[in-house]
């Protein structure tokens, strides 16, 4: 897997990630405290507020950022987004207002959803041999797991000696390595063929999206990871807290055991997707999430849960999740010519948040409302009606090559030229405005 650090440009664009992971792992732990700092008891509720604009601005903000990306030097893009990030990161110190948590929060994940989707769909440019982006997508999953593990530690350590408010400086810092790092890399900048409307390339990416078979099964399946997730992100403190009245160590171990299971995906995914296709180990993988999360509800209702029985429950559920969504670059990199691979990837972004967005209050709602066996049986739920419709819409078979005509096209134009009967791999552009055949 390591092999691929041979490249320059790649070695660069993992460290940029490292870093930028880092600086945010530090404000997600400065933010809940300054949260706190300012709002006391109703510290939660302002938290929830703030991860509930996160989510708009990813929704609202990345199909926007993918319509001018197109346009953009995608360097200079990258390193303007960590820059405002920056900036933003080095304000948070200085409020004194709720709102103003609220507008600066937006900011910076409005940079986000613009800087996360571009940076994505370089990769493949960079490892233009799918095995070795399979590699890339495994460490990318491995720096973010890691991130989630390691941050608080640090943050940890860091607030014996410093206050709170000196990690958004931290944060501020990771940023602007990042930046540095793009900037040190030479990267590709696909550019369109033709010029398009605001309003075409704003939608474009989100039409190519949904009318690919394979990527509305991502979507399905992006909505049974989130089921999944929602239920540890949301649920895993109520659990440990108030359920089993534990320390917050133990809240760290318990979202370990989900860590550590995705780690241990990502680690075994290179060789699983040489030997299976993408449909089935993703498939497999939220199947196995969804069967663990929905036995685990049967015997919380059967049996007290305990810290140890939940651990494992979420390492299994994390195994399921990172092999559900790791290997989601492949499919858009296959479903999507190189100009228009940013606007896939920030509709897959978009689309996938919209997810979260849903399930993350239905969620917290069940727990609060029924109880962690309800939340557990609720979230399973929606992770089946996800994978039902993957069945629908992701067909089994994956045909390298279509034989289909262009009745609309003149017999001598260029796309017709070659071996006859006219067929190749199908993917929505300009002269492929649907997958033929399709129901």
């Amino acid at each position: 897997m390591l092999s691929i650090l041979t490249n320059r440009t790649y070695r660069h664009l993992l460290a940029a990630q490292i870093v930028a992971l880092t600086g945010t792992g530090l404000a997600t732990v400065a933010l809940g405290l300054l949260a706190f700092d300012l709002a006391g008891n109703s510290a939660g509720l302002v938290l929830g507020t703030a991860l509930t604009i996160k989510m708009v601005a990813y929704v609202t903000v990345a199909p926007l950022a993918a319509a001018f990306a197109e346009r953009l030097d995608r360097r200079k893009m990258l390193v303007v987004l960590d820059v405002v990030r920056a900036l933003v990161a080095l304000c948070l110190p200085f409020v004194t207002e709720i709102w103003q948590v609220y507008v600066l929060i937006f900011v910076l994940q409005s940079a986000s959803a613009g800087f996360t989707p571009a940076f994505q769909a370089t990769i493949p440019d960079v490892l233009t041999d799918e095995q070795d982006y399979t590699k890339a997508l495994s460490l990318s999953r491995l720096a973010v797991d890691m991130e989630t593990l390691l941050s608080p530690m640090l943050a940890a350590s860091l607030l014996l000696f410093v206050s709170f408010d000196s990690l958004f400086l931290g944060t501020s810092v990771g940023f602007i390595a990042s930046a540095l790092l793009v900037v040190s890399a030479t990267l590709p900048s696909p550019r369109p063929v033709e010029p398009r409307g605001i309003y075409d390339r704003t939608t474009r990416g989100i039409r190519i999206y949904l009318k690919t078979p394979r990527l509305r099964g991502l979507l399905a399946l992006s909505w049974s990871a989130a089921a999944l997730s929602s239920m540890v992100i949301v649920n895993t403190v109520v659990i440990v807290r108030s359920n089993l009245d534990l320390s917050e160590s133990a809240v760290a171990i318990a979202l370990a055991g989900f860590g550590g299971g995705s780690m241990l995906a990502a680690f075994a995914l290179p060789r699983l997707l040489k030997r299976f296709s993408d449909r089935r180990v993703m498939f497999s993988g939220a199947v196995l999430g969804t069967g663990v999360m929905a036995i685990a509800a049967g015997l919380s209702a059967a049996m007290p849960i305990t810290l140890g029985l939940l651990t494992v429950t979420w390492v299994l559920v994390g195994f399921g999740y990172s092999s559900t969504l790791t290997p989601s670059g492949r499919l858009l990199t296959r479903s999507a010519h190189a100009e228009d691979r940013p606007a896939v990837f920030a509709a897959q972004f978009t689309l996938s948040h919209a997810c979260w967005l849903v399930l993350y209050p239905l969620a917290g709602w069940l727990m609060t409302r029924f109880g962690a066996t309800t939340a557990m049986a609720g979230m399973a739920v929606a992770a089946i009606l996800g994978l039902t419709l993957v069945l629908r819409v992701w067909p089994r078979t994956n045909t390298k090559a279509v034989v289909h005509s262009h009745p609309d096209l003149p017999p001598d134009h260029p796309h017709l030229t070659g071996p006859k009967p006219h067929a190749h791999p199908i993917i929505i552009d300009d002269l492929h405005h649907r997958v033929p055949h399709e129901p």
